[in-house]
């Protein structure tokens, strides 16, 4: 199962931890997986491209790892990316169930 946490301070979110594999499939055609990678990677790799936000980051591909921490209170365009990166996966979560994918949010 992936389970991903959303840190947030007040309505603003702080960073992101994911965690495992769906399990929904054989790796290489585990569309959970694939779909939840590519959703959080796109995420990352827009803030980095498209705004001035630092952040830092922990990764390890054998365990699913993704830790994201923004270094400062997100802007409006880092902001409504994370916002789109939760929207995707919580449609992934809707859409296969709570059995491949959690979504956690806590307060930091």
């Amino acid at each position: 199962m992936i389970t991903i946490t959303i840190y947030q301070n007040r309505d603003r979110i702080t960073g992101f931890r994911c965690f495992g594999h769906s399990g929904y499939a054989e790796s290489g055609s585990d569309i959970v997986c694939a779909g939840a990678s590519a959703l959080v990677i796109n995420t990352i790799n827009s803030i980095q491209a498209f705004t001035s936000a630092k952040f830092q980051l922990d990764t390890d591909a054998e365990s699913g790892l993704i830790d994201f921490k923004l270094d400062q209170e997100a802007e409006h365009d880092t902001a409504l990316l994370l916002d789109s990166m939760i929207l995707g996966l919580q449609g992934i979560q809707n859409d296969y169930g709570n059995e491949y994918i959690i979504l956690d949010f806590k307060e930091v």
